[in-house]
């Protein structure tokens, strides 16, 4: 089959970007890879890499000539980033991201493409804890969702276009509008961000040497409160309304938790604890594969 896109430029190519790179060279999904990297250092590193044709000094000549483009910067950046690169795009491109997300971003995004350049964004569930280029695998992306959220005016051959590149990367695609994206992340990545953070900082008012002592139980429940600061800064300042919500919900149902336990109502703590497991059990099977969830 012959690739949709045939040259495509990674704009920052850390453990999303380079994971990207090598990933879509290893199934052919492109012909050829260009990248961009602030830091001189990186662009040398990516050079010598299998998976990347060409390194650029600037944003400007590294999106020239290519057909896809994919912003992978923090997501404060992206807008600005897109913004610097709209005049150099060639007549057909299109621009998606990796942002966690998407309200706000679209469509400020959207407005800014000249005619005939076309962003469409995107959500690829899928990441670490840890981050940088000598983390990036090819196989990042397989069997995870990726949310696909044009807004009412994106092209949808672009759209069509895009869904198919994360596909054809092993994930399962979620089209839907960006503001039910940043409704639905804000439970499910952002309010555990949260409640594993809460419970970093609590235990850190105890002995030091507790955390020595625990067990893997403490280590996969905290396992995310090891992200970067910066980068929950700039969630939490573009997705706030809708944490604030999250959060409402889960103060709700821990008040529910601990009221039966101040009532020494074991059975409802019992059924607490058989719904929370039948849930996480559930999390086993995949709730959705390529799914469209329209306007409205």
């Amino acid at each position: 089959m012959e690739p949709a896109f045939t040259q495509m430029t990674v704009l920052a190519p850390g453990l999303l970007g380079g994971s990207l790179a090598i990933g879509a060279r290893q199934r052919g999904l492109v012909k050829r890879i260009h990248v961009w990297a602030r830091r001189p250092e990186v662009r040398e590193k990516c050079r010598q890499q299998y998976w990347c044709d060409a390194a650029f000094e600037t944003p400007e000549e590294a999106v020239a000539g290519s057909d896809l483009v994919v912003i992978c910067t923090p997501v404060e950046t992206i807008h600005r980033l897109a913004r610097r690169v709209a005049g150099s795009l060639r007549e057909g491109a299109v621009v998606t991201d990796v942002g966690s997300t998407k309200g706000r971003l679209c469509r400020l995004i959207e407005a800014i493409m000249p005619p005939g350049r076309h962003f469409v964004g995107s959500h690829p569930m899928a990441g670490s804890e840890k981050s940088g280029m000598e983390f990036a695998s090819g196989t990042l992306f397989e069997t995870r969702t990726c949310f696909v959220t044009p807004v009412e005016t994106t092209d949808p051959v672009s759209v069509a276009k895009i869904a198919a590149f994360w596909k054809a990367l092993g994930m399962e695609i979620v089209t839907l509008p960006p503001e039910k994206h940043d409704e639905i992340v804000a439970n499910i990545s952002h309010l555990p961000h949260f409640t594993a953070t809460i419970l970093c900082n609590w235990l850190a008012h105890g002995n030091s040497d507790w955390k020595g002592w625990a067990g893997q139980g403490l280590r996969d429940t905290t396992r995310v409160a090891s992200g970067s600061p910066d980068m929950w800064r700039a969630i939490c300042e573009e997705n706030r309304d809708e944490i604030l919500r999250a959060l409402e919900g889960f103060a709700s149902e821990f008040s529910i938790m601990r009221k039966a336990l101040e009532d020494r109502n074991y059975d409802k703590l019992f059924r607490l604890f058989e719904s929370g497991k039948a849930y996480r059990d559930s999390m086993s099977v995949k709730p959705c594969k390529n799914t469209e969830l329209v306007h409205g």
